[in-house]
């Protein structure tokens, strides 16, 4: 027999384990990618005191199941006043999320308030991902059911002193499309919260306590709605807490 006719014969017996090998690797990847995984943990659990004498706890946290192709998250926050003793404000949002960029992904859903005065309840449809330089930007639209519409965005840079000493800064503001003036809300800029922590990671990023700052700032008729209400326009915090993560 000639040489090609062996070869011909034999190339079945070589191709066929190659395959095989990089089927079974597709597979585990698509196992992987489509497994279903669960979290909870809060970004924010902290304790702030102001130059004023205002005392808040403050918690902000996500709840997610999925995959990488599609996820649901339950996205909370809530400030609790000292003064009042009782929620300042209390947030909840129910998205679905969904990949759109090797770096970015799309959500959409849900968000139901309990501010001070009338609850209200939102359409959501948002954006978050990393931007280049490494900043983590989230960005929403809502649409209330009083028709109002208004919109958010927050970044977060994180610098690695060492594996452990992580400093953090964060920027955060809202710009309402309209007035909704029973819950406080002005046309236009409504304020600005800035952020600067140091934490120490004590496991593997699951627990660790921070120190750090936090500045606050009202605009416009927003401004002029909390100072009616005999709030403040502006404030600095001193902040304690923690990240926890599970």
């Amino acid at each position: 027999m000639k040489s090609w006719s062996r070869g011909v014969l034999l190339l079945p017996l070589i191709v066929a384990p190659v395959l095989s090998a990089h089927a079974d690797k597709d597979r585990a990847v698509d196992a992987h990618s489509a497994g279903a995984q669960w979290g909870i943990g809060a970004e924010k659990f902290e304790y702030r005191y102001s130059d004023t004498g205002e005392e808040l706890a403050v918690v902000e946290g996500d709840a997610f199941y999925g995959s990488d192709e599609l996820k649901f998250r339950w996205l909370f926050e809530g400030e609790w006043e000292e003064t009042h003793d009782a929620w300042e404000t209390v947030e909840n949002q129910f998205v679905a999320q969904v990949p759109v960029d090797d770096f970015w992904d799309a959500k959409g859903g849900i968000r139901i308030d309990t501010p001070k005065g009338p609850d209200r309840v939102y359409g959501v449809l948002g954006l978050t991902g990393l931007a280049p330089y490494w900043f983590e930007i989230d960005t929403n639209l809502y649409l209330s059911d009083e028709g109002d519409a208004s919109v958010d965005f927050e970044a977060e840079y994180e610098l690695l002193i060492t594996n452990y000493w992580i400093v953090s800064a964060t920027f955060e503001t809202m710009v309402a499309l309209s007035e909704d003036r029973e819950i406080g809300v002005g046309k236009g800029l409504n304020y600005t919260e800035m952020g600067l922590r140091l934490s120490y990671d004590l496991i593997d990023r699951a627990f660790s306590p921070y120190v750090g700052v936090v500045h606050e700032r009202k605009f416009g008729d927003t401004a002029d709605f909390a100072e009616g209400d005999g709030g403040s326009t502006e404030d600095w915090f001193a902040v304690i807490g923690a990240r926890i993560a599970f």
